[in-house]
């Protein structure tokens, strides 16, 4: 598994997710989805909406560990300035 994989699997299970980045290696990877709807849930709700599509793969061990960050449209906006100002 691969992050360009894991970014095609999202983005076709959350067709309202704005952007979708995943890096990583060795079965060990982290996510960004930027996406209004899902960022009005619950923090638990967030990881379950994004673990979701995923879950087969964590059983077959392609995914160890998946590290998920949702950001709505406003805050991934400011989110994308403070890093490329740090």
């Amino acid at each position: 598994m691969n992050p360009s994989q894991i970014e095609e699997i999202l983005k076709q299970a959350l067709p309202d997710a704005i952007e979708v980045h995943a890096q990583g290696e060795n079965a060990h990877f982290g996510v960004i989805v930027v996406s209004d709807s899902i960022a009005t849930l619950s923090r638990v709700k967030q990881q379950q909406a994004v673990y979701a599509p995923l879950a087969e793969y964590f059983t077959t061990n392609a995914i160890h560990a998946l590290t998920i960050k949702v950001f709505s449209t406003e805050k991934w906006k400011t989110e994308r300035l403070l890093n490329m100002v740090g």
